[in-house]
């Protein structure tokens, strides 16, 4: 057992033993490093002043992500390289992405600029992107500028970021990625004491152990939000386990039937194998949160943390997503739907993990649509989600799941709906008009800051149209303004 993390800066090695549990990267680097380029701004992941580059192995290669180092405990850089807004310019000279800025008048306070150089740097890094102004504004998303304008800086990143990659960090990557590798040694990390400590298990054996002899520790995956429990609440999280190092947690991968994926697997590991699910599940994780989100943040901590607003649960449980848990030995598995009992309430029992997810993949009968509504399109969250998978014979609906989040205490299917779509055409409005009104009797929706009761419930109800008006035919460039989907040949035959 190892009493330390440790990472790479600036090309060394970084061992510190004095680590506490919900320290974050950002106090460490402004209070203890002495490096106060990265910035506080609101202090819960959303504006991007405080962006970092992490790098880690991927599949044996070196890749960096952007993330959020005010709400990213210091404990989840161990084993990974840690790249700041001072670490860019090499002998008096700016890195590209900087001059680009320069050269482009992308900074004005300066306030928000570090953090956009830092997301622009992992842009810089990054393989196989189209060079358009969508990539650009899409990584951008998680970095806000009060008073630039993104004009300026969104042509500094089609200057720099899509030339070929030329820094100190690609000359020396393979240095880089062999100093990694000597950093995975295979060892538990524990730091603290009984009643204090952080700790990272490396295998599923020792952390089912760790979390039965200390149930009452906080599980972190990403940090996303168990962060703001203590960057917004101010709460003391005395015993913290983080499951970053766990082997095979971060697996995501798919199977004959589907995609399977470790509880560690981040939205970004996910993405690309949702979006070979369906289009709408592509779409849908683009918007849920930012990169720096998505690079930390987990799909399975998503689900754990039981939001009723969550924003994968619902399009999982329309598909019929699976969940597996795990205490001491004893492993399970369960519908996704039934892990959600009421408001802050899953069925987990005390030292019980997920452990993992499985999606299937849709059958050559079955459609999906999947539609999320907020007050912004980037970075929010949903006031409704509506998820829906339809099996169809010969233009006939014959089974039906639909989700939704925002309309119940926790994410839920409109059971009443999907019965009342039994025998439904979706080419036929008439024949769908029972389910529409069944909507009304499957939720009780509450008002609250982000949606009205009665906007609820006349979003639901439209977006329940919206799916079964494109299933039946007509195109999607008729229904939607954003995130539009190939026109499909209209399931009425």
């Amino acid at each position: 057992m190892r009493h330390s993390i440790r990472f790479l800066h600036r090309g060394k090695v970084v061992d510190l033993s004095e680590v506490g549990p919900t320290e974050t990267v950002l106090d460490y680097l402004r209070l203890r490093a002495g490096l106060p380029g990265t910035k506080e701004g609101c202090g819960e992941g959303d504006c991007g002043a405080c962006t970092v580059a992490v790098g880690r192995l991927v599949e044996g290669r070196l890749v960096y992500q952007p993330i959020n180092a005010c709400i990213q405990f210091l404990a989840m850089l161990d084993g990974a390289e840690l790249v700041t807004v001072e670490d860019l310019a090499e002998d008096g000279r700016l890195h590209p992405v900087q001059q680009a800025l320069v050269a482009c008048h992308g900074s004005q306070c300066g306030f928000c600029t570090p953090g956009f150089v830092m997301s622009l740097f992992t842009l810089y890094h990054a393989d196989d992107v189209p060079p358009t102004r969508k990539t650009v504004t899409d990584w951008l998303a998680g970095n806000l500028c009060r008073c630039t304008g993104y004009r300026p800086i969104v042509e500094a990143a089609l200057r720099s970021c899509f030339n070929e990659i030329d820094d100190a960090f690609s000359r020396r990557a393979a240095e880089t990625e062999s100093a990694l590798r000597a950093l995975a040694d295979g060892e538990d990390v524990w730091i603290g004491d009984a009643e204090r400590f952080v700790a990272a298990p490396r295998t599923l054996d020792a952390l089912a152990e760790l979390y039965a002899r200390h149930p009452d520790a906080t599980l972190v995956a990403g940090a996303t939000d168990v962060g703001l429990w203590v960057t917004k609440q101010l709460r003391d999280l005395p015993k913290v386990i983080w499951i970053g190092r766990v082997e095979d947690f971060d697996r995501a991968e798919e199977t004959a039937g589907g995609v399977l994926m470790g509880a560690g697997a981040t939205f970004a590991d996910a993405e690309p194998l949702m979006e070979r699910i369906d289009p709408d599940l592509g779409a849908l994780w683009r918007r849920i949160g930012s990169k720096q989100v998505r690079a930390s943040g987990t799909v399975c901590g998503n689900i754990a943390n039981g939001s009723p607003i969550g924003d994968s649960p619902p399009a999982l449980i329309a598909l019929g997503a699976t969940l597996e848990l795990r205490k001491g030995e004893i492993a399970r598995t369960l519908p996704l739907e039934e892990f959600f009992i009421d408001y802050g309430k899953q069925d987990r029992e005390p030292g019980e993990i997920v452990t993992g997810l499985y999606v299937p993949r849709l059958d050559p009968n079955q459609v999906f649509r999947c539609y999320k509504i907020s007050k912004r399109f980037d970075q929010d969250i949903s006031s409704v989600l509506c998820a829906l998978r339809l099996t169809l014979a010969n233009g006939t609906i014959t089974e039906a799941r639909i989700a939704f989040g925002g309309m119940a205490a926790t994410p839920a299917r409109a059971e009443l709906t999907e019965t009342a779509l039994i025998g439904a055409r979706p080419a036929e409005p008439a024949s769908w008009g029972a389910a529409l009104r069944a909507l009304a009797d499957d939720f009780s929706p509450i008002s609250d800051m982000r949606a009205s009761e009665g906007y609820r419930r006349e979003v639901a109800r439209a977006l329940l149209a919206k799916a079964l008006v494109e299933i039946g035919g007509t195109p999607v460039n008729k229904t939607r303004v954003t995130e539009p989907r190939a026109s499909e040949a209209p399931h009425a035959a």
